[in-house]
């Protein structure tokens, strides 16, 4: 892993949503080594305005959630523009075909199973955020290219 990439991670932020806040506070312990900055969310409704307050790199969700499930979340969250990029790795003690199957239609990028293995969750975390990071890149590089194409339009119409 390069500097770059380290320092990005140290400038992410992290949503665990879980209704137990034991849960949250051991994904925070276990993340606590990358530098990263997290916000928890207790419920379905919390974790929609943790999205849009805090405007998260990462989305840790539990599936079975009080007022509005993961799964719900999920899809809305991957429907609105703003919040569609946002990678999603759902964190569930489900380990039943159909509830795998669930999520991955609701649109998750990745789920764990509970009990969580710390290794694992770094792994993935750090995965995660790479991807989020490149796409960002990515999308920087569109634009400016988009830019420097758009003066040059203009130059010639001069």
């Amino acid at each position: 892993m390069t500097a770059d990439f380290d320092e990005e991670v140290r400038n992410s932020t992290i949503l665990i949503a879980d209704d137990t806040q034991q849960n949250v506070e051991l994904l925070q312990a276990y993340l606590d080594g990358l530098g990263c900055k997290t916000v928890a969310a207790y419920d379905g409704e919390e974790t929609l305005e943790r999205v849009a307050e805090s405007k998260p790199d990462l989305i840790l969700l539990d599936i079975m959630m009080p007022k509005v499930s993961g799964y719900e979340i999920c899809r809305k969250l991957k429907a609105d523009p703003a919040t569609a990029d946002i990678p999603i790795c759902m964190v569930t003690a489900l380990k039943e075909d159909g509830d795998i199957e669930q999520a991955v239609e609701a649109g998750t990028d990745d789920f764990l199973s509970k009990p969580i293995n710390r290794w694992e969750l770094i792994a993935r975390v750090r995965n995660l955020l790479r991807v989020r990071h490149l796409q960002n890149e990515l999308e920087r590089t569109l634009s400016y290219i988009e830019e420097v194409d758009k003066a040059r339009g203009e130059e010639g119409e001069e």
